[in-house]
């Protein structure tokens, strides 16, 4: 089924304004980037700009699997979702180009107003390794969601009745 299909059902797309409204009030997505055999997906925390970019910080060491595969990335995705119930839920995905930000282009990802959260953990490691800091131009992006009234228990699908 496609979405259009499914929007009878209340599944909606979001426009453009939804979609900055959303990321502008998340702070954690997934990014995945090529890897040789299967996709490598990593839980991350970002800033938005409001407009067309994403800033990600790394920690990353002596060695870096992620910075590794974001530095020979030509594209990423960013998944960006929120669940609050089976009825209630939305998601943003956005496409575009990855690059690593020079020193003197640091700021742009510091200065990004909203929500930046980083697990504690990831805190005090950076304050001992290194930092590098990663910018997503957003090419292209789609958001969905579904936003319902449960159903009251006699209104309950046809698989949750007894045959």
């Amino acid at each position: 089924m496609t979405v259009d299909d499914l929007a009878e059902y209340g599944m909606e797309r979001m426009d453009d304004d939804d979609i900055v409204s959303f990321l502008s009030t998340r702070s954690f997505g997934v990014l995945g980037l090529s890897a040789e055999e299967t996709p490598y997906l990593i839980p991350m925390s970002y800033g938005f700009d409001g407009e067309s970019r994403l800033y990600f910080g790394y920690v990353v060491g002596s060695q870096s699997r992620k910075a590794e595969l974001s530095d020979r990335a030509d594209a990423a995705s960013f998944l960006v979702y929120s669940v609050e119930t089976m009825f209630h839920w939305q998601s943003v995905l956005a496409t575009g180009t990855l690059r690593a930000l020079p020193p003197d282009e640091t700021s742009n990802a510091t200065a990004v107003e909203g929500p930046m959260w980083r697990p504690e953990l990831l805190e005090t490691a950076s304050e001992a390794d290194e930092n590098q800091y990663y910018e997503l131009q957003i090419e292209e992006w789609t958001g969905l969601r579904h936003a319902i009234e449960p159903p009251s228990f006699m209104q309950r699908s046809s698989r949750d009745r007894p045959e």
